[in-house]
């Protein structure tokens, strides 16, 4: 790869595949779904008069919420809670933030939820309450023809989103153990977008990057051979929407998810976003205390 193209070249495929929505082939899709009375009763009545729902999201993390070229946040996630909302009987604001801020404007009542890929934690459910609604598990990336091995990088340039679970715990981990095997620790880079750290690895500044395993094989297939996937899927966990501590919107948001499971609607976007290997059956509230 870095034979034949030139780091311009490089700059610019990978601009094409993590900014513009038109350049795939995948376009939101529309499911049809009525509003469920008894579901959207559980809203709390502030946010029902209000008639919507305000949520954090940080776009670029492809497929899963992006930007197109017309600036609109698409992607997997935005298409599930926008049939959630359908189900609700809302009508969803997407605000894009910093991925680290979501969690904190949910605490302080600026956004009501959060739809962003977050890893479902023990941590983090001590801060907010999460619906689950997908599985993912941590695979790393590396160019094609490199020869990484994710368990023995020791001393190698390791790029990932900045306080995402591969930052806050699965690349130090294995950092440390390179350490307590008398080895040079890791170093990690942090990016504060799932594009930066795509181009970072495609150009070199860094030898393989850490991400979910749907981003990472979105990735792959959007550079068009120029990155190849390493070592095997590790620490499968879901992902949940975010909702403010002990908020009765978590019973509603998950109740809607279910029905979109059950009724066939869930299946059709994953589908269509490529993503169906996570599919989960069952979505749960606090997911991650639930699975121990």
């Amino acid at each position: 790869m870095l034979a034949v193209l030139s780091a311009a070249a490089l700059v610019t495929g990978v601009t094409a595949c993590t900014n513009d929505e038109s350049a795939l082939d995948v376009q939101p899709i529309d499911v049809q779904v009525d509003q469920q009375p008894a579901i959207a009763a559980l809203v709390p009545p502030a946010v029902r008069a209000s008639g919507r729902l305000r949520i954090g999201t940080n776009p670029p993390y492809q497929p899963n919420e992006f930007k197109n070229r017309s600036g609109q946040i698409v992607g997997y996630d935005i298409d599930l809670f926008k049939a959630v909302n359908k189900v609700l009987g809302l009508t969803p604001e997407f605000h894009e933030s910093d991925f680290d801020k979501i969690i904190p404007a949910i605490q302080s009542g600026t956004y009501d939820a959060g739809i962003s890929s977050f890893t479902d934690t023990e941590e983090r459910e001590r801060e907010v309450d999460f619906v689950t609604y997908y599985k993912a598990g941590v695979q790393w990336a590396q160019r094609a023809g490199d020869d990484v091995s994710p368990d023995d990088a020791c001393g190698m340039r390791v790029g990932v989103q900045t306080t995402t679970v591969e930052d806050t715990d699965e690349v130090p981990a294995k950092s440390e153990a390179c350490v307590k095997a008398g080895k040079p620790a890791i170093i990690k880079e942090k990016f504060d977008s799932q594009d930066q750290v795509v181009t970072a690895l495609l150009l070199g500044k860094v030898r393989a990057f850490s991400a979910d395993s749907p981003v990472t094989a979105y990735a792959i297939k959007k550079t068009d051979g120029q990155l190849a996937s390493t070592g095997p899927m590790y620490d499968a966990a879901p992902y949940g929407i975010p909702v403010r501590k002990g908020s009765p919107l978590s019973a509603a948001i998950q109740q809607a998810v279910q029905y979109l499971i059950d009724n066939g609607q869930y299946r059709t976007i994953a589908e269509h976003w490529g993503v169906q290997a996570g599919m989960i059956p069952t979505s749960q509230i606090n997911g991650a205390r639930q699975a121990e």
